[in-house]
């Protein structure tokens, strides 16, 4: 058995301080359920109230922060991310399931988000200075921070996202309410301990954890909040809109997916495998990017599905602390159940099952699946919905054309890929597919952290994340005339 560290307290960080609640609950490894990594505090309304209160009243300061000042936390954060890389990527790792290594890297790309938005704070928003229309006026269009930004993320990137919407709303002059998922406590307490021994103002961010229908809501729900930025499900996302909505708060949503990897015939097979084992399956399929639907062109479609189903049969699952082992388990009890659900649907609508899909029994009680595929028609559930889960599926495409018809038939459109030797092909499906980011020769779950990230249709709303392109959902654009 892998022995991970004692179980962590973690508590609420509110107006500076750290606060405990009347309720707790706890974080299993799901690596090994018999590990209890933290115990936590869990927010109830009141609370959530207090910290958006503070950070309110912290606001009108830290609007008025020097761009120095804003850099130099942000670089600070991002130095002690980087340093401490293995170990908060062990906490990572004993936390969600993610094996070692990706857990290692996500924290070092967390303390890069950092230090890209301590710059970001120095280069500013962007403005202009523009001639009027009107002799002897002078106009200025300039950029400043929209106020309270309440931040909702997800389980499956604990470290990456938050790092993506804190940084970007700290570096903008905003102040922050942080609600991570509940299944991941200490990684957000971890990520919070480090904010705040950043030289911030008490109130200019602050730590709320608890269920989403309690404090979630309570944050979605505030009058104080003048913005939300939330990552996670599509039922979700459209519940905080229409809250949201009511009240014209700012809203940045980004949820699901069903990404497609096209596969054509002119494609370099083994690498077209490859980008599919890693889009699809690495992570468990625990990604919003994973591409779950495999579009792949007749002529080498037996050809691709006997290569891949290859490459299944030699991945290794295990402990995700565990050397060389390329899949970790499923994050918890509940997706583990939902991932079999799926299996068995599949089979009930007539899916030819290629591998995998079983539950496994390791060396330490864990959540453990293998990885599935499956041969589907475009009209079967597992091509069309979002699982989240290592399961992908086959779909057969006589052309160019008809691949690039599957690959928009669904009401999402967050990313999309294809496998091809043709420049024409490609050039085409980067204009033509109708997806915010797409992937030529490259797995679909793999982006940049400093350019836009985002989708169409279902799978998001409002401004990108990420990048320059932040500045749009957390700063508002004012306008300036002057007598010169």
């Amino acid at each position: 058995m892998i022995h991970g560290e004692l179980r962590q307290s973690v508590r609420q960080y509110i107006n500076g301080r750290w606060e405990t609640s009347a309720t707790t609950g706890v974080s299993v490894n799901p690596s090994d359920t018999s590990e209890v990594v933290a115990e936590y505090a869990r927010a109830d309304r009141r609370q959530v109230e207090l910290a958006i209160r503070a950070a309110s009243e912290a606001f009108v300061h830290w609007s008025h922060s020097t761009p120095q000042r804003r850099a130099d936390v942000l670089d600070r954060i991002g130095t002690e991310l980087l340093a401490r890389k293995d170990d908060l990527g062990l906490l990572l790792a004993r936390e969600v399931g993610k094996t070692l290594p990706e857990a290692v890297a996500e924290v070092a790309r967390a303390g890069q988000i950092f230090k890209f938005f301590a710059g970001e704070a120095l280069r500013g928003g962007g403005g202009e200075n523009v001639a009027s229309v009107r002799a002897g006026v002078q106009v200025d269009v300039t950029r400043e921070p929209v106020g309270v930004v309440g931040l909702i993320t997800p389980w499956n990137t604990p470290f990456a996202v938050p790092a993506s919407k804190i940084a970007a709303a700290l570096a903008h002059g905003n102040s922050v309410v942080f609600k991570p998922a509940e299944l991941v406590p200490a990684c957000g307490w971890a990520l919070t301990d480090i904010i705040s021994r950043a030289t911030l103002p008490a109130g200019v961010f602050n730590l709320v954890m608890g269920s989403g229908r309690e404090a979630g809501q309570a944050l979605v729900d505030s009058a104080l909040v003048d913005a939300l930025s939330f990552t996670g499900s599509a039922v979700n996302g459209e519940r905080v809109l229409q809250a949201a909505a009511t009240r014209r708060a700012k809203v940045q949503l980004e949820m699901g997916g069903k990404n497609a990897l096209v596969v054509l015939a002119d494609a370099d097979l083994e690498r077209a495998v490859d980008c599919a084992v890693q889009g699809a399956y690495f992570s468990n399929g625990q990604r919003c990017t994973a591409s779950s639907r495999l579009i792949v062109e007749a002529s080498v479609h037996d050809a691709f599905v006997a290569q891949l189903r290859q490459r299944l049969k030699t991945l290794k699952i295990g402990h995700a602390l565990e050397r060389g082992i390329d899949i970790g388990p499923v994050a918890d009890e509940e997706r583990l159940a939902q991932n079999l659900a799926w299996i068995d649907i599949a089979r009930e609508e007539g899916a030819e099952h290629v591998w995998g899909g079983e539950a496994l029994q390791r060396a330490t009680a864990g959540h453990y699946i293998s990885p599935a595929l499956f041969l589907a028609k475009p009209e079967h559930r597992i091509a069309r919905e979002e699982i989240f889960g290592p399961l992908a599926c086959v779909l057969r495409a006589g052309d160019y054309d008809e691949a690039l018809a599957l690959c928009n038939d669904t009401p999402f459109g967050l990313c999309a890929g294809i496998c091809t030797n043709s420049l024409k092909h490609a050039m085409h499906f980067r204009r033509h597919a109708v997806v915010g980011m797409t992937m030529v020769n490259l797995p679909t779950a793999g982006v940049d952290f400093h350019v836009p990230f985002g989708g169409r249709k279902g799978s998001g709303y409002g401004p990108r994340e990420q990048g320059r392109h932040a500045a749009e959902f957390y700063t508002t654009v004012k306008t300036g005339y002057m007598l010169a």
